[in-house]
């Protein structure tokens, strides 16, 4: 072998004085730190009401859009807590969950608070929705269309997990358009994990249809809303069950729920009569409280956003 190729006792530079020159340094490193790792142990044992943190378990597009909140918690180590019951309904109930995980090392304790939408299984359900929201959807399984469509046990087992999903791809698709919607946080089956919307002292959120606001504050929230509601016109929807019952009064704040039957305004043949009743059920509800409201302005305003 040429001796142009040879490793010689000169061939590298002295790397400790070089070191020192550049950053006056006089230590000499000790290797042995390069290959030190610190463990801190972790409680295993959880409560009957816990569960370690689903976040990895789901595929990547089973957890919520980015850019996401700082407030979501995804460190593998979290545990989920069930602090008890939000609403229960004949479709889903719906949980408050907080998931935590302890401080680790450098990196700080974290929590945050959820809402677990769980809809329910076959032989604890009964669904009440119209087939008239889902015309103009399609289902990639014509297996399991026809089960739904013959209400069979699979075909009922296959729903819940539709309108789970379309409420979960509901949520992604307005939240990224700024629809006031609470965020997405993961879907695991038939299990939605949501942003948890509070009173601001601890409790939920309450209704719309359940606050008296002053007259200033009805004109902030109803501008909202038509705001929300033309934002949804915007990407070709309607909420189709809109009404004070299914919008949260978060403070100076409403914020929409409840949208697993969100319509495509052009594709669902009822598309139009959804946004109408839309319209309807939220302007009867603000001219009640004393704010005039028309639904045929409204309705005509929302289909400029349309077309």
């Amino acid at each position: 072998m040429s001796s142009e190729y040879e490793l010689t006792d000169n061939y590298f530079p002295d790397l400790d004085s070089r070191w020192s020159e550049l950053t006056g340094d006089e230590s000499q490193p000790d290797p042995a730190d390069a290959f030190v790792f610190k463990f801190h142990s972790v409680d295993e044992q959880l409560g009957p009401d816990q569960r370690w943190s689903t976040w990895l378990d789901v595929e990547r597009g089973s957890r919520g859009p980015e850019p996401r909140p700082s407030w979501v918690v995804t460190e593998q180590a979290a545990i989920d807590t069930e602090l008890g019951v939000l609403k229960t309904g004949k479709e889903a109930d719906v949980f408050l969950v907080e998931r935590a995980v302890e401080a680790i090392g450098d990196n700080p304790a974290k929590s945050s608070l959820l809402a677990a939408k769980r809809y329910r299984t076959e032989e604890h359900r009964s669904f009440h929705r119209s087939t008239s929201y889902v015309e103009g959807r399609r289902t990639r399984n014509s297996r399991d269309s026809r089960a739904m469509q013959k209400k069979t046990a699979h075909g009922r087992s296959v729903a819940a997990g539709h309108w789970a999903y379309a409420e979960w791809d509901a949520l992604n698709r307005l939240w990224k358009a700024g629809v006031p919607v609470p965020y997405p946080v993961q879907i695991d089956g038939i299990e939605l994990l949501m942003e948890f919307i509070d009173d601001g002292e601890g409790g939920a959120a309450p209704r719309l249809a359940q606050v008296r606001p002053s007259k200033e504050l009805l004109g902030q929230y109803f501008e909202q809303v038509r705001g929300g509601m033309r934002e949804l016109a915007r990407a070709g929807l309607a909420h189709g069950d809109l009404s004070p019952y299914n919008v949260l009064a978060q403070g100076d704040r409403i914020v929409m729920i409840d949208l697993p039957q969100v319509v495509d305004i052009v594709g669902n043949p009822k598309g139009m009569d959804f946004l109408m009743r839309d319209c309807h059920n939220m302007a009867t509800w603000f001219t009640n409280r004393g704010l005039e409201i028309d639904d045929q302005e409204l309705f005509a305003d929302l289909l400029t956003m349309v077309y």
